[in-house]
């Protein structure tokens, strides 16, 4: 009987790329069995945990509680550089924090599927309702649904207009 070193074949798994591919075909399965809708408000749950934990790091990093809008997009800007994201501030104003992103940390496990976004949404809505009182995420555009980039904008007043809402829940 040959011993065959599996260990010494080129196949390329890790940690990393293990968990996206996990991801991608979890988001598929629920998207299949529910819908895109309903999949999508099932993961803003795990986005709005992920938001919560993410802050209490840099909360308690800074040691406050307290930021403004444009440290709020360099919050949002560091989160995803940490696990290779691209993203970069366009623009901050005291009406909106304006995103791009070059390289989406799912890589691309993410193409047709747009339900991962709410991850995105909910991270960003969560941390700058908490911050700053409101936000308003708006995902103009995303790797996931074809586009070469993603272009995030983050509404920090009360309007109408598209998007997903989010408040403070310490205010």
């Amino acid at each position: 009987m040959e011993n065959t070193h599996f260990d010494d074949f080129a196949i390329a798994l890790d940690r990393d790329s293990f968990l996206r591919d996990l991801l991608r075909d979890l988001s598929g399965a629920l998207s299949r069995i529910v819908g895109d809708e309903e999949a999508a408000g099932y993961i803003s749950l795990v986005g709005a945990a992920m938001g919560r934990r993410l802050l209490a790091r840099y909360r308690d990093a800074a040691g406050r509680k307290a930021f403004t809008p444009d440290e709020v997009a360099r919050i949002l800007v560091d989160l995803k550089a940490r696990i290779d994201g691209g993203f970069r501030i366009a623009e901050v104003s005291e009406d909106q924090i304006v995103l791009t992103n070059s390289a989406c940390p799912f890589a691309g496990q993410v193409a047709g599927r747009p339900v991962l976004c709410m991850m995105t949404s909910n991270v960003f809505g969560y941390i700058t309702a908490q911050s700053l009182g409101y936000a308003r995420v708006e995902i103009r555009e995303a790797f996931a649904r074809g586009d070469d980039r993603c272009h995030v904008v983050i509404h920090l007043k009360p309007r109408p207009g598209p998007g997903r809402a989010y408040v403070s829940e310490e205010q």
